[in-house]
């Protein structure tokens, strides 16, 4: 079936006048800008507000794309979207373990999580947007890249399963390394400041070097999730609105789960399964054609298996991750 792309000018600049209207409404509105800790009951509460209007801007683009295209078109890209939402959101849980490592090494106290978190939306948005673009720019001119693509996802996934139970060396990040080499940097936490000025110089402070770090992990977590949703589609609109989606709620999931991510020692390993299999579609697809619905249907089975398998299982008692504050 020739590929359809359905976003017209309209739709994407309504699309972004959404996400900035939300942000605006968390920043302003429900305290975003003050240093607070988020309780379960709201991190909940936000975790559900995104899944709903994930489902709500899914029924909005059924029923438009309904009347403009008609019925086949208007399934195949809602099945595209949620299968691409399901996968960004599956994906992006591995970034919150990543979270939780790099807030316990700097200790940094739970209210002052969430605005760093926010800048940390921010920037993962504009990442997403350039490699989206570019991704599917390269595409549409090397065909072939959907093959490299998929070859990529199952060495990633292979890696993973390999390696789930090793944890980054924060201590030796050559990154965190380079950030302290050239900037000053405070003792302690000075609320939720980057930067101050000390004895009339600028000094960063340790919630800055948080940020450089959570970017950074936005940046490579984007390298392995945005190449698997091409093995869904290429239209843009769609791999846009579903990143933005599962971004969005990305942060609410973390307050949420980051208490009881123990619990879930065995979703990396669904999460390695999800990409193998992805990446496998991706280069049998010039001899099998799955449908979008087995997609969506497989990559959900994976993940609730490995999240019942991890709340049904006792995890062996584990000595306790070093904490170490930076110098």
């Amino acid at each position: 079936m020739q590929p359809v792309n359905i976003g017209e000018p309209w739709m994407w600049s309504a699309f972004i006048v959404f996400v900035l209207a939300m942000l605006a409404v968390d920043l302003f509105v429900f305290g975003g800008r003050k240093a607070h800790r988020v309780s379960v009951r709201e991190a909940l509460c936000w975790v559900i507000a995104w899944c709903a209007l994930a489902l709500a801007f899914a029924g909005l683009l059924w029923w438009y794309l309904q009347g403009e295209f008609g019925p086949a078109i208007a399934q195949r890209k809602t099945l595209e979207f949620l299968t691409g939402y399901l996968i960004e959101q599956s994906l992006s849980i591995d970034n919150m373990f990543i979270f939780v490592m790099i807030f316990g090494y700097f200790a940094v106290p739970p209210e002052l999580q969430r605005r760093v978190l926010l800048y940390g939306v921010l920037g993962a948005i504009v990442m997403r947007g350039v490699m989206i673009f570019a991704g599917v720019w390269l595409v549409s001119q090397f065909a072939w890249l959907l093959y490299a693509f998929g070859v990529f996802l199952i060495v990633t996934g292979i890696k993973m399963l390999l390696f789930a139970q090793q944890q980054p060396d924060l201590a030796n990040n050559p990154l965190l390394r380079w950030v302290r080499g050239h900037l000053r940097i405070t003792e302690g936490f000075h609320g939720e400041r980057f930067f101050v000025r000390q004895a009339g110089r600028r000094w960063a402070t340790p919630m800055f070097l948080v940020l450089v770090l959570i970017e950074a992990s936005d940046l490579m977590f984007a390298v392995d999730s945005i190449p698997a949703i091409f093995a869904i589609t290429t239209d843009p609109f769609i791999v846009f609105t579903s990143n933005i989606f599962a971004i969005m709620g990305l942060r609410a999931l973390y307050f949420l789960l980051a208490d009881m991510a123990d619990r879930f020692h065995l979703l990396k390993y669904g999460l390695a399964i999800v990409l193998v299999f992805i990446g496998s579609k991706m280069t049998l697809m010039p001899w099998f054609h799955m449908p979008v619905e087995w997609s969506l249907a497989i990559v959900g089975g994976i993940i609730l298996a490995s999240v019942l398998l991890s709340l049904a299982s006792s995890r062996p008692g584990a000595p306790d991750e070093q904490r170490t504050r930076p110098p």
